[in-house]
């Protein structure tokens, strides 16, 4: 069952916070498979490669991984209007800066690729941000098992395609013998640990943090008794 309902995903403001912006490289100008999220290989083209380090009033210890937010940078003869939107893959400290961007996402800012190479010459850019929901199109979320799980002694978990505008705050599974819910460790980023997890299906539930209020989400799908490191189950859910 989803608790989570729409007023819960009305809580953030929609105006504008001033900072700056830089951009790293890689040689596709992609995201890079290190990101401090967890997301790996997959978050090198997540949002179509815009994706974004970024400062620790944003990263937030972790459960800022997965946030969407639209940049505009200020230069008006280079900058477009609209700006682009950026999902938190990665921690990063710049020079005065709240986002170190993929290469794509920082030329994304520009009015063509003539305005793009004159923004990154100038290598840091004032900006405007805020935070808005992310979208995943028909995309369920997913439970993905971290390349480390080892069934039945060792459960990792990372959240794929959290949509919304909420932040997933813990995650936790049921115990059968005990009746009890049970905490999953934050390990780093968005991927959440389990050691000697119960034998069987594997229920979860996610607690969202939606700035004002606190709300659990159940998947309406376990992760089933045979999982493996590395697959990726659908929860049937959408945020």
């Amino acid at each position: 069952m989803l608790v989570l309902n729409s007023s819960l995903l009305c809580c953030f403001a929609d105006s504008y916070t001033k900072s700056r912006a830089s951009y790293y490289n890689t040689p596709d100008g992609y995201g890079n498979p290190w990101g401090a999220c967890g997301y790996g290989v997959y978050g090198r083209t997540l949002y179509g490669g815009n994706v974004a380090a970024v400062s620790g009033s944003l990263w937030k210890g972790g459960s800022g991984c997965g946030a969407c937010y639209q940049i505009r940078c200020k230069i008006g003869e280079y900058c477009n209007e609209d700006g682009t939107h950026v999902v938190v893959t990665d921690y990063g400290e710049g020079d005065r800066t709240d986002f170190i961007m993929s290469e794509h996402a920082f030329s994304n800012l520009a009015r063509d690729s003539a305005s793009s190479a004159k923004l990154k010459k100038y290598g840091v850019v004032d900006i405007e941000y805020k935070r808005v929901s992310c979208k995943y199109s028909k995309s369920n979320v997913l439970v993905k098992l971290h390349e480390n799980s080892n069934n039945p002694y060792y459960f990792a978990i990372l959240l794929l395609n959290v949509g919304g505008k909420c932040d997933v705050a813990a995650v936790h599974l049921w115990l059968e013998d005990k009746k009890e819910w049970s905490p999953l460790r934050r390990v780093y980023g968005t991927v959440f640990d389990y050691e000697n997890p119960p034998s069987g299906k594997i229920s979860l539930r996610f607690q969202m943090d939606c700035g004002e209020r606190l709300v659990w989400v159940h998947p309406k799908k376990p992760v089933p008794t045979d999982w493996n490191a590395g697959d990726a189950y659908d929860t049937g859910l959408q945020f």
